[in-house]
Parts: structure tokens; C-alpha cells; sequence
């Protein structure tokens, strides 16, 4: 018996060492931790229960079968973040580069399965050279295998990537399918074709940094929802992450204790410039609101004219999208209606309320919009909020012109309360632009075409540039001064705090993708 346990106790201690003291070195030497080092700093200490530690490969070509390690090149298990259930899986990229081989992926898919029956976030830890090649098809069907349980969980539980090292090919789209990618700089990289591939095809010289690194997916492409500057902050901003998001679809994140005070905030006051043309920083109105320090914001580098995070007022967790009028004074595009969508969407899945901060001044014009499909894409945001029924409030701080008023979130499409301070201008658009249009035969004919102008936009602006027009009509729920923001808003999602509404029988809807 006792030679039993030690032959045990000798097998767990190599399926833990993995790749070999060697190759661990090696891999602390480009800064990064190993596949269990990263489980200890996510996971609460002494929470880790592994599952599948003595599984290998069944390969038997090209001299595989003299190569076996316990665990075949990713970690997988259970434990707790801040005390909460969670799964996790991490590819060791010193056991054959953490390549993918069939036996792989049924470790993963074995713990995405049960965190969805046990309704438990599930976390990847992506460090991978790909699928195995001395495997064939049956390490692409592996992949497959997990894109497909990625594609069942969506919306049911939460799934968070971090992309850690490599993630090329095939390899990229769980991550893409997931709630939220996380990568590493200058230590990871993303895509679907390398450097190497793209320079035969294309003849473009370009580096797997420039490509795909982390930077660039969370600038250009939006691939990257967060970046962090190594390994240890990635970890720290998944448990942060984790904190502002329920277990699963049924539940809610849980509130932190809060004691109701003084809740005005004087520094609201004055907070948008007198110059409607001026900028000013929405994060700025967002954390006068919000609970101190509780703003963390996501795809904070891309699409920067909207903003969109996570926060919480009086303890409760909420979603923020905001117009951001420091970046292309606010006008949705493109690339900000997807963003805002993606956020929208997912806040609903996962029943956590939505504030939208408003000050549009309108969709951003141009060949290069409406050639990219500025048409469609604003039309996922406008899906996104109009599907949504989890409780919705909006806040108009300026401007809310044309179309760009109807999506953000406007009564028409839903949204439970809107309030305005004083200051907002709702209207079809501008006041000059208006007048032009309205007034154009009168001030083609005037003497003073100037003066007559600026007579006709004053009038436009005091009979429909303002809020309340459209609190005479319902639009508006209230016109509430800016330092009351905060306390209307924690009432407001008080009261809508068992809202019930289901949408009407359907298999599923068709977003305008």
C-alpha cells in the first residue's frame, strides 16, 4: 500500500512540474508565469480542486507515443474567486507549446459542461501554439468541440479569455465567442493568419506585434475588451471583472452593503461648458454619479466617442454607456454602435441594469461611414436596447439630436425613466442647421440674411432645443437639476429593482448583423 501511494504521490508531483523545471524557466523568462502559477494568483488560496491531472495523449505517430505528459498541456479544475464558484482552465504552453490535441479540448469541454450545469463563470487561460499537427483533424475537430459549447453557454453563464501568449488560427475564435478577452502586452498575440502567411499572400511586411498583439486589438480592432501589462494585473482585472457580474443568467450580482447619506453631488454643477460646442469628459459625469472608484471601464481604447463599464450605485451593480463628447464630439459611428451593442447585450444576458449617459449630437457623416455600413451597425445598438429588459434609464446631459436620439435608449424603444437637466437640447438637429432648412426662403430674401439667421436660431432654440417639450409630452420623465442626479438615480433603480418583461414567443431574434 504504502509503495501504491508513493507511486501516486510521484505521478502528481510530474503532472504539476508538467513541461519540466527547463521549460518553466524558460517561460518565467520571457516574463510569464506558468499555467498553474496563473491558476494560484486567480483562484483563492487553497480553493484549487483539479480535474483530468493524470489524462495524456493518444497519438501514437511520429514518435508521440514516447512523449507523454500527465495533463496533456492544459490545467483544468474548479474553485472560488472572492468565495464564488468559478471554472478554469489554463493551456501550458511548456508541454508541446500547449498545442491542442484531442484529449485537450475534452478536458476543457468536460469543465465548460459543468459550469454550465452548475451555472459558474467559466475562465480560459489561453497560451497555445495552436492545434497539435500530429493530430490532424481530430485536434481541429477538438476545437470545434469547444466552439460549439461556447456558442451553448453564451448567455447562460458568464465566459472570460485571457489571452496570455500565442492565440493563432482556429485558436482565436473561442476567444471571440466569449463575454470578454483579455490580453497581455507584449507577450500576446491574436490571429487568424500569422506574419509569415500575410506576407506571402498580401506581400505586407508586418510583425506578430503589429498584427495582432494587444495593442492593436484594442485600438484598431476591438478584438480586446482589456490589456494588461503582464500577467499578474491580466489575473487582477479578471477577479475585478468577475465582482461586478452574476454566477449565471438567473441570478444577479450580489450588492454591497451601502448606507444611504448626503447623496448630492455639487460637482455635477457647472460640469458642462456654457459653449455648446465645447467638450467635456462624460467619465467625469460618470463618476460624479456613480459610487466612489467604482467606475471600470471596458474597450476603453476603442471607439473612444462612446464610453462603456461597469459600476455600481449604492452597492448595486450597474452597466454604463455613455456618449463621450471629448471624441468626435459624441456622433455615434460605426464602430461605436457595435461596441455599445456587444455591452448592451451583454448586461441584459446577465440582468444587470443599464444607465445611458446621453449627449449625441448625431450619427457621424461621411462616404466612409455609410460605405462601411453605418446603417446596419447603428441598427445593432437600436436592436440591442429595444431586445433589453433588464431596467433601463437614461440620462440626457446635452444633446439628443435626430435618429441618435431614438437609439440611445429613448422612450420609444423601452426605456423604463428618462431624465434631462436643464441644459438638454432635444430636437431633430441643431438650431442652425434647422433654421437654414425652415427659414431658407426668408433668409435668402432678407436684407441682413445674418442677423435674420441668428434671430431664427434664437427662436428654434427656445421653442424646441430644450427639455421640456418633451416632458410635456411624456418623453422626458423629469427635469432634474444636475447635483440630484446621483439620488434620483439611486430611487429610480430601487423601484425598478423586480422589473418583469418578456419578450414575445420566439425562437430567437435576427440582430442585423
Amino acid at each position: 500500500m504504502d509503495k501504491k501511494i508513493e507511486l501516486l504521490q510521484s505521478k502528481i508531483a510530474e503532472a504539476r512540474l508538467g513541461g519540466g523545471e527547463a521549460r518553466i524557466k524558460k517561460q518565467h523568462a520571457k516574463g510569464k508565469l506558468t499555467a498553474r502559477e496563473r491558476i494560484h494568483f486567480l483562484l483563492d488560496d487553497g480553493s484549487f480542486e483539479e480535474i483530468g491531472m493524470f489524462v495524456t495523449h493518444r497519438t501514437k505517430e511520429f514518435g508521440m507515443e514516447n512523449q507523454r505528459f500527465p495533463g496533456d498541456g492544459v490545467v483544468t479544475g474548479y474553485g472560488t474567486v472572492n468565495g464564488r464558484l468559478t471554472y478554469v482552465f489554463a493551456q501550458d504552453f511548456t508541454v508541446f507549446g500547449g498545442s491542442l490535441s484531442e484529449t485537450h479540448a475534452e478536458k476543457i469541454c468536460k469543465i465548460m459542461d459543468l459550469a454550465v450545469k452548475n451555472g459558474a463563470p467559466v475562465i480560459g487561460l489561453n497560451d497555445s501554439g495552436g492545434a497539435r499537427i500530429q493530430e490532424g483533424v481530430r485536434s481541429l475537430g477538438g476545437y470545434a468541440d469547444i466552439f460549439y459549447r461556447n456558442v451553448r453557454s453564451s448567455g447562460v453563464i458568464p465566459q472570460v479569455s485571457a489571452v496570455m501568449g500565442p492565440c493563432a488560427g482556429g485558436a482565436v475564435y473561442s476567444p471571440a465567442m466569449t463575454d470578454f478577452t483579455i490580453m497581455v502586452e507584449h507577450t500576446s498575440y491574436m490571429f487568424v493568419t500569422g506574419p509569415n502567411v500575410v506576407k506571402t499572400v498580401t506581400n505586407e511586411e508586418v510583425t506578430s506585434e503589429e498584427l495582432g498583439g494587444a495593442h492593436t486589438h484594442a485600438t484598431k480592432s476591438g478584438v480586446t475588451h482589456l490589456t494588461a501589462a503582464n500577467d499578474i494585473e491580466c489575473i487582477e482585472k479578471i477577479k475585478k471583472l468577475l465582482s461586478y457580474i452574476p454566477q449565471n443568467c438567473e441570478e444577479k450580482t450580489p450588492r454591497l452593503p451601502y448606507e444611504l447619506g448626503e447623496e448630492l453631488r455639487e460637482q455635477l454643477i457647472g460640469i458642462i461648458p456654457e459653449n455648446a460646442h465645447q467638450p467635456y469628459d462624460m467619465r467625469e459625469v460618470i463618476n460624479g454619479i456613480v459610487d466612489e472608484a467604482s467606475f471600470f471601464e471596458i474597450h476603453e481604447e476603442f471607439a473612444e466617442n462612446i464610453v462603456v463599464g461597469f459600476a455600481r450605485l449604492a452597492g448595486r451593480s450597474i452597466g454604463i454607456v455613455g456618449n463621450q463628447p471629448m471624441s468626435l464630439a459624441g456622433c455615434l459611428d460605426v464602430n461605436s454602435a457595435r461596441k455599445g451593442a456587444r455591452f448592451v447585450r451583454f448586461c441584459d444576458c446577465f440582468n444587470i441594469p443599464l444607465l445611458v449617459m446621453e449627449d449625441v449630437p448625431g450619427f457621424l457623416p461621411g462616404t466612409n461611414q455609410e460605405w462601411n455600413g453605418i446603417i446596419v451597425n447603428g441598427a445593432k445598438l437600436l436592436y440591442a436596447f429595444s431586445e433589453a429588459t433588464v431596467p433601463r434609464v437614461t440620462v440626457i446631459t446635452r444633446k439628443a439630436y435626430g435618429g441618435a436620439y431614438d437609439v440611445m435608449n429613448s422612450k420609444h424603444i423601452g426605456a423604463d425613466m428618462n431624465f434631462a437637466w436643464p441644459a438638454a437640447e432635444i430636437a431633430v438637429m441643431g438650431a442652425k442647421g434647422a433654421s437654414e432648412i425652415i427659414f431658407r426662403k426668408e433668409i435668402k430674401e432678407a436684407d441682413d440674411p445674418v442677423a435674420l439667421l441668428a434671430q431664427k436660431e434664437k427662436e428654434y432654440k427656445e421653442h424646441f432645443a430644450n427639455p421640456y417639450t418633451a416632458a410635456e409630452r411624456g418623453f422626458i420623465d423629469e427635469v432634474i437639476h444636475p447635483k440630484d442626479t446621483r439620488r434620483k438615480l439611486i430611487k429610480t433603480f430601487a423601484m425598478l429593482e423586480n422589473k418583469k418583461e418578456k419578450l414575445p414567443k420566439k425562437k430567437h431574434g435576427n440582430v442585423p448583423l
